[in-house]
C-alpha cells in the first residue's frame, strides 16, 4: 500500500500526466477539496474504472466561498487524505497553493448559465462561477480523459457538464451516486461540523425528499409533495433555503406529463452547518 505521490505546481502535473499519455495511457481526474470521506472514494474508484491512471486534486478553492462563509475553518489535512488514498489506486495528488492556481493578477473568472440559474445561485450567488472557473483550470491544467463527480452536488454536476461542452474542452464528465450513512444522510465534508443530536436530525433531510419523490411518482401533484417535503424538513429542525423539483436534464422547470425525469433538490440549515441533498423522480420508467 503505497501513498501517491505528490505535486503542487501545474507544470509538474502536466510533466507527469505528459509521461502517460506518451505511452499511451488514458488519465481520469477527481476533483476534490480534501476533508476525503467514502464519498470521494467511490469517485476514486469509478475514475479507476474510467482509466489506468488516477490523479485526485486537493483544492480548497476560496473562490467559490463568500467572505461570511467557512474558507478559514473548512477542514484541512493533506496527511490524513493521503493515507486515505493509499489503497486506492491513486497515481498522483495535485495539492496546488491558492497563489498557483490564481497568480498575482489573475483576473478571469468563467461563468456559466443554464443549469447555475436559481438554487445554490439564489443562496450563494458567488459560488458557481467560483466553481466553473476551478474546474475549467482543473480540466485544462490535467487535459484528463475523463473528470468524475459526486450526484450530492447535482446542480454543480449540471453546470460542470455545460461548462465542458461549452467551451468543448475534451473531458468525458462522469458521475457516481450518492453515498450515503446507514440514517440516509449524504456524506459530506461539513457533516464534521455537525453535533451528535443534530447528526440525527439530519437524517430528516433525505427522508422528507424520497417521501416527496415517492408522491411525484405516484401521481401527487409536485406542489403538494413539495410543500409536505418543506414541512417535513422544518420540523426536523431545519431552516430550508430551498426545496425544488427541477428537471433532471436541464435543471429547468419540471413538466409532470412530459415524461422526463426530476430531480428534487434542496439545501437547509441545521445547528449553523449548510447541508444540500437531491433525489431522483424517475417518472420515465412508470410511463406506459
Amino acid at each position: 500500500m503505497q501513498t501517491p505521490a505528490v505535486v503542487t505546481t501545474v507544470d509538474a502535473l502536466r510533466a507527469v500526466v505528459g509521461n502517460w499519455r506518451r505511452a499511451g495511457e488514458k488519465v481520469a481526474l477527481v476533483p476534490t477539496m480534501g476533508a476525503l470521506h467514502a464519498g470521494h472514494l467511490a469517485l476514486v474508484a469509478e475514475a479507476a474504472r474510467a482509466a489506468p491512471r488516477v490523479v485526485v486534486s486537493i483544492f480548497v478553492n476560496p473562490t467559490q466561498f463568500a467572505p461570511h462563509e467557512d474558507l478559514a475553518t473548512y477542514p484541512r489535512n493533506l496527511e490524513r487524505d493521503l493515507a486515505a488514498l493509499a489503497p486506492a489506486g491513486v497515481d498522483l495528488v495535485f495539492a496546488p497553493e491558492v497563489g498557483e492556481m490564481y497568480p498575482e493578477g489573475a483576473s478571469t473568472v468563467v461563468t456559466v448559465g443554464g443549469p447555475s440559474q436559481g438554487l445554490e445561485s439564489d443562496a450563494r450567488p458567488h459560488f458557481f462561477a467560483g466553481v466553473a472557473t476551478v474546474v475549467a483550470k482543473l480540466l485544462t491544467q490535467c487535459a484528463a480523459d475523463v473528470a468524475v463527480f459526486g450526484e450530492k452536488d447535482f446542480q454543480q454536476l449540471a453546470v460542470v457538464r455545460r461548462l465542458a461542452r461549452d467551451l468543448s474542452i475534451p473531458t468525458e464528465i462522469r458521475s457516481a451516486p450518492t453515498v450515503r450513512e446507514p440514517s440516509g444522510l449524504a456524506l459530506s465534508s461539513r457533516n464534521a461540523y455537525l453535533s451528535a443530536d443534530d447528526r440525527a436530525r439530519a437524517a430528516g433531510l433525505h427522508a422528507a425528499l424520497s417521501g416527496a419523490a415517492e408522491g411525484v411518482r405516484a401521481g401527487r401533484s409536485a406542489e403538494s409533495a413539495i410543500a409536505t417535503a418543506r414541512a417535513q424538513i422544518e420540523a426536523s429542525g431545519f431552516a430550508v433555503d430551498y426545496v425544488e423539483l427541477r428537471d433532471a436534464g436541464t435543471l429547468g422547470a419540471f413538466e409532470p406529463d412530459s415524461g422526463r425525469d426530476g430531480r428534487i433538490l434542496a439545501a437547509a440549515r441545521i445547528g449553523g452547518v449548510r447541508l444540500i441533498d437531491n433525489v431522483p423522480v424517475t417518472m420515465s420508467k412508470s410511463v406506459a
